[in-house]
């Protein structure tokens, strides 16, 4: 199955989510804070397994509120420490931070402060807060207190969340995001209501997570497929107990917001006098993402494809040393419930072939015969492999767009001269061992070359058609070949081999 249909209604969302979001601020007196989980902007995850998802949907969702909203963004210190990266980006999470706050600027949405939770005093942390303060950001510091998240007597007092910086806000919805999971929303969320019903005013909490999705069975492709993508947490879904209990209705959440529950509603009985209406974590959400999913069948494929590349880009971590061999496992088992298999990505099975061609033809750098290949649209299969001149995502992404743009194989689209001028340059100046060009360098000169060659143009026209295609690399791209897959909008997976036997790779 070709993913090219649509299976999620973007508008139909929207309508039933705003509703949801302002529904549920008015059962607090209009001052709600909204955990939102996932990523606001980007999110490729979503876009993968639900076909026809807008990866800004949640984007649009907030400027339909603007005037009702402000952001309050968190991040955990120790993510600053570590240079925890985000990594459909390939950036830190303090440098997504500043991205998300131009993002949301750009919308027209207030951001009203950065949080730092569970700080440490550490000199980076401080050179990021500094970097932010100097551009008239406000930001706040939240220390870790002892014995959160069970010991309630101290965490709700003057020396728990009263002895932590309160923010103030303006707006009736107060959305408090992050860059990524752990980030200390939650905790953000019940400062702010403690310093609010401290002050005698109403407040509440909610939470926004597209995944897993409610209202879908547990064993669902697209609930596996969250699981898969948190595998490297130890996420899991169940049935949530306390909705079962009460409802006698099964909704399905994951274990964290199940195991934590009970105590967010003893924190949130203590703030609010027992004025609380949750009676289960699934109670907490106002998600609707289950009621815009127009093909079920088309969901569930693609969402078991999301599993297989979550398998493959685990693998390539582990062979890097990021990952944990638990992870691997963990995504591997996932999709043995299903019965899937690596060999279930069309790609992978022409890769292999390409990268076996190179071998028969002699064709490869220091021994190492890399092949990849790539899906289009339309179903149609190209492969590429490397060689003297251009790695194998280089000559794939050439050879792909020569067929969309009904070239021949024999007409070239790089100038001699150029290819020859890149080589010179990358050995005389930057001392290179390896002279084929990756990927982003073939861009750049595929963008010179069409200044005078019309295939080339023609051609480069064609770049934009790429997006959203399926590739597998025989090899882990390296950092040129990467940056220009990811730029193209490519889903990629690599087998967990590397592309030299150099340890040091650029």
């Amino acid at each position: 199955m070709t993913i090219n249909k649509i299976g999620f209604d973007n508008d139909a969302y929207l309508k039933e989510q705003s509703k949801s979001i302002l529904d549920r601020a008015a059962q607090f007196g209009n001052k709600l804070y909204l955990e939102f989980g996932g990523k606001i902007i980007y999110d490729y995850h979503a876009a993968r397994v639900l076909p026809g998802f807008d990866p800004n949907v949640k984007m649009k969702l907030l400027k339909r509120l603007r005037d009702k909203i402000e952001v309050i963004i968190c991040i955990y210190s120790g993510d600053i420490e570590r240079r925890k990266i985000r990594a459909d980006f390939g950036i830190t999470y303090d440098t997504d931070t500043m991205r998300l706050m131009d993002e949301l600027r750009d919308g027209g949405i207030e951001v009203r402060a950065v949080v730092v939770t569970r700080y440490n005093g550490h000199q980076i942390v401080k050179q990021f807060m500094n970097k932010l303060e100097r551009r008239n950001i406000k930001v706040y510091t939240h220390q870790a207190i002892k014995g959160y998240p069970t010991n309630i007597d101290l965490i709700v007092s003057k020396e728990g969340y009263g002895a932590n910086q309160y923010i103030e806000t303006l707006k009736p919805i107060v959305i408090v995001t992050a860059p990524g999971p752990g980030s200390g929303k939650l905790a953000t969320c019940l400062n702010q209501i403690y310093h609010e019903h401290e002050s005698g005013l109403e407040a509440g909490y909610a939470k926004f997570e597209t995944f897993p999705i409610w209202n879908l069975p547990l064993k669902h492709p697209v609930n596996m497929a969250y699981e898969s993508a948190t595998a490297d947490l130890g996420d899991y879904n169940q049935v949530d107990p306390f909705h079962l209990e009460t409802y006698n209705k099964i909704a399905i959440n994951y274990n964290r917001d199940v195991e934590i529950f009970p105590v967010v509603r003893k924190i949130m009985q203590r703030i609010m006098d027992d004025d609380v209406i949750y009676n289960s974590p699934t109670d907490m959400g106002v998600n609707k993402a289950g009621f815009a999913i127009l093909d079920d069948d088309l969901v569930q494929y693609a969402s078991k494809q999301e599993m297989i590349r979550r398998y493959f880009r685990y693998s390539c971590e582990y062979a890097m040393g990021v990952a944990e061999k638990k992870t691997v496992q963990r995504a591997e088992l996932l999709m043995k419930e299903l019965n899937l298999t690596p060999s279930d990505r069309k790609v992978v099975e022409y890769a292999h072939k390409a990268s076996i061609a190179a071998q028969e033809k002699g064709k490869g750098n220091e021994g190492v015969f890399a092949g990849a290949a790539l899906e289009l649209k339309t179903g149609t299969i190209i492969t590429g492999n490397n060689s003297s001149l251009m790695h194998a995502a280089s000559a794939l992404v050439l050879n792909a767009i020569k067929i969309l743009a009904g070239i021949p194989k024999n007409i070239h689209l790089l100038s001699p001269n150029i290819l020859k001028s890149i080589s010179n340059l990358k050995s005389e100046f930057y001392n290179k061992r390896i002279l084929s060009l990756n990927l982003e360098e073939t861009l750049i000169a595929l963008s010179i070359s069409a200044d005078f060659n019309h295939s080339a143009k023609v051609a480069m026209e064609k770049l934009k058609e790429l997006y959203g295609c399926e590739t597998h690399l025989t090899h882990i791209p390296t950092p040129g070949d990467e940056a220009g897959l990811r730029r193209l909008g490519l889903n990629i997976t690599s087998d967990a081999n590397f592309s030299s036997k150099s340890l040091f790779i650029t």
